[in-house]
């Protein structure tokens, strides 16, 4: 049976491109500013959209690895978690964009074939560092995206200031 695996990949769809309770998707964000506002920080304690988008990148790439193998390879100080805009600009926003869509694109299938046991088998968590349920990591990484969608709000807000 795939009833909780199913409801996280819907969630997951919902919070990137539909419509959500709390009003607004990546997308819907997206489209509401131009692309070259993207590597700004509106003021100096806020990240830019591309830094954020990498970071997420990072930690969905990282979920994919766990997924795969049962154990992650980054933590919260590798110097990927966050780069910096002159490190992104030479990327390049539809790059950093590709590779963002990409992840997700990545998690879902890799979802797809999994059951609702799958969310109760472990895996090491290289951050943590022990062993946590695949339910964990997954809700996390829900609970990461909204977190960020917020921060991406009020970027916004600023940049359109």
């Amino acid at each position: 049976m795939n009833t909780l695996i199913n409801h996280i990949i819907k969630q997951l769809i919902e919070i990137q491109h539909g419509k959500i309770w709390i009003g607004s998707s990546y997308e819907s964000k997206l489209n509401s500013i131009d692309d070259e506002l993207v590597f700004v920080r509106p003021i100096k304690d806020l990240h830019s959209i591309a830094e954020i988008f990498s970071h997420l990148t990072l930690w969905r790439n990282e979920a994919l690895l766990k997924i795969k193998t049962g154990k992650g390879s980054k933590t919260d100080d590798c110097e990927e978690n966050w780069l910096t805009n002159e490190k992104l600009r030479i990327k390049g926003w539809t790059n950093i964009k590709s590779e963002f869509d990409n992840s997700l694109t990545q998690l879902i299938s890799l979802l797809e074939e999994k059951d609702d046991t799958f969310l109760d088998k472990e895996y090491y968590d290289t951050d943590f560092k022990g062993n946590y349920k695949y339910s964990f990591l997954i809700n996390g990484m829900l609970h990461h995206d909204i977190y960020h969608l917020g921060q991406l709000g009020i970027i916004i807000k600023y940049l359109k200031k």
